[in-house]
């Protein structure tokens, strides 16, 4: 990661929690952020077993609304707004002319013709440029940066609801990407039943004045459970376990929707999109490559970047890669050429040694189901 001078790094409203409860901050994403407070190793477990808490105020938030918002949102989204009802929120790609990511975001139907998307931080200047520029040929539809109104905090974790509810009077049995609205500690806010980490959890959108205010009362309502601040470091192990992909490492604008495995956020009936071409035209003809998982054959970490090789042929590289917490082997993510067999025996270049591994189902992790 490249060093940036703290003066020029953005802080959440959360930041002066955060360092007092002893995080350590790094540079991301143009943001100055907590990456651990306890230890990356007690935080993911804490999540995975218990309840953690997240600031991801740094992520963008951009508003389209208008007559046409729907026809704006269904022209650069690949998946299909439209089965969204009011309250409803679904996972898509922000795709290019190619069929690659621009970005991977949530779509938030607000009303009949107000949509909220949440993209990612090292995006959100990118992103937005293409939002309001693919929303304005749909007609009647214009995109707003409303990032600065929002500070977002995410409680994860098998008891996040036991955290969460006595704060509000929302329903929190909503399904799995829906939200609601209503106030947390006495704060207006939308609460959304989504997260990062593969546990169930909630995500809460509040104003950035009263952040502290709703952090402290988690923070207060969580003790009877262990919860734990947890920090990017947590945050990234919990994802990989549960195979959601990162931005800049696992898909980005030379990655197709489909070399990542992620077809099931493609709407094929919904009609014209940006991308739908070449995404179409790769599937008739198959894609060059595709995203795996594998697991090493010892404790060593394939890193971001490591070779992926058969025999003594390279034939990808590793996307993400660590040892994690929870299930205790050291897994990763690679593009591989689709001709490898899943029973293939690949190996990975770790500073010159290569060190066996198999490929393995995605996800490595899938919380237990109520």
């Amino acid at each position: 990661m490249a060093q940036v001078e703290s003066s020029t790094l953005r802080r959440t409203p959360l930041y002066a929690r955060h360092v007092a409860l002893g995080a350590r901050m790094v540079p991301f994403g143009g943001w100055e952020m907590p990456v651990e407070y306890s230890g990356i190793t007690d935080e993911h477990m804490a999540v995975r077993t218990r309840a953690g808490l997240f600031d991801v105020s740094h992520m963008g938030q951009i508003e389209v609304a208008g007559r046409d918002a729907l026809a704006g949102i269904q022209r650069i989204t690949s998946n299909d707004a439209a089965k969204l009802t009011i309250g409803q929120a679904q996972y898509a790609a922000l795709t290019s002319e190619r069929g690659s990511f621009v970005d991977d975001l949530l779509v938030y139907r607000l009303a009949e013709d107000h949509f909220l998307l949440v993209v990612n931080a090292s995006n959100i200047e990118k992103d937005f440029a293409w939002i309001a520029q693919g929303v304005a040929v749909a007609g009647d539809a214009v995109a707003v940066n409303t990032s600065a109104r929002y500070a977002l905090i995410a409680v994860q974790g098998p008891a996040s609801r036991e955290v969460l509810q006595p704060l509000t009077g929302a329903d929190l049995g909503m399904k799995y990407y829906w939200f609601a609205t209503g106030e947390v500690a006495g704060v207006r806010a939308t609460i959304s039943r989504t997260g990062y980490t593969g546990e169930d959890g909630y995500e809460v959108f509040v104003a950035p004045a009263y952040a502290a205010r709703v952090w402290d009362a988690l923070i207060d309502a969580g003790r009877s459970v262990d919860l734990r601040p947890a920090g990017l470091g947590a945050r990234d192990t919990l994802r990989l376990e549960a195979a959601m992909r990162l931005y800049g490492n696992d898909i980005d604008d030379t990655t197709s929707v489909l070399e990542a495995d992620l077809e099931w956020i493609v709407s094929w009936t919904k009609g014209d999109f940006i991308g739908r071409e070449a995404l179409a035209a790769q599937k008739a003809a198959g894609v060059p490559r595709r995203l795996v998982g594998f697991e090493m054959s010892d404790r060593a970490i394939a890193r971001h970047g490591y070779p992926v090789v058969i025999g003594n042929t390279p034939v990808g590289v590793v996307t993400s890669g660590t040892q994690t917490p929870f299930l205790k082997k050291a897994i990763g993510m690679a593009y591989v050429p689709a001709s490898v067999a899943p029973e293939a025996e690949i190996a990975i270049d770790i500073r010159n040694r290569r060190v066996p591994a198999r490929l393995v189902p995605l996800p490595f992790y899938k919380r237990p189901r109520k």
